[in-house]
């Protein structure tokens, strides 16, 4: 992966969504085809060995590379929404936030204990919904599960929200 390319196409935003947060919009690295293609080759390089059976992309921005990954890899996928999205029976975990809760499901008959799940979302902050989502893939009794985003925001230590011994990867550290 070219982090230069990735950088260069991030967009950066100032005092969004209040004054003295800087927001980072991965959707103008969507938008540039030889960063998306990059940022692809590079995700499928880094699990195409790892018998990955089901990507499961967490609302909404995971949902645009884990859909082209899973295809790659020749996997599932799988749609993490957040609740009344889904129209079957769903499977659900709630999960703390800076004020209140927030919920993310799946469907109930979306992964089985013997899937090797890869989850997969655009950006690890606090890890909150990641963390959520892991439990959530934990509950269904999947043994091996990898965590993959497209970029870290170092200084908020969402690696923390996850037990020592999972792996996650990302492209970008910033």
């Amino acid at each position: 992966m070219n982090k230069d390319i990735l950088k260069k196409n991030l967009r950066e935003i100032p005092d969004f969504p209040i004054p003295g947060i800087l927001f980072y919009d991965v959707t103008t690295l969507f938008k540039n085809a030889e960063c998306l293609q990059s940022m692809l080759d590079d995700l499928y390089d880094k699990y195409k060995d790892k018998g990955i059976t089901k990507v499961i992309g967490i609302e909404s921005r995971g949902f645009i590379l884990g859909g082209a990954l899973a295809a790659r890899l020749n996997a599932g996928f799988i749609m993490a929404r957040k609740p009344g999205k889904l129209p079957a029976e769903v499977i659900e975990e709630t999960y703390a936030k800076e004020y209140g809760t927030d919920t993310i499901q799946i469907h109930k008959d979306a992964i089985a204990p013997d899937d090797v799940v890869l989850l997969h979302d655009d950006l690890l902050a606090t890890g909150g919904t990641m963390a959520a989502a892991y439990r959530l893939v934990k509950k269904c009794g999947v043994e091996k599960a990898y965590i993959n985003f497209v970029i870290e925001l170092n200084a908020l230590n969402g690696r923390k929200a996850f037990p020592e011994n999972v792996e996650i990867e990302t492209l970008l550290q910033l």
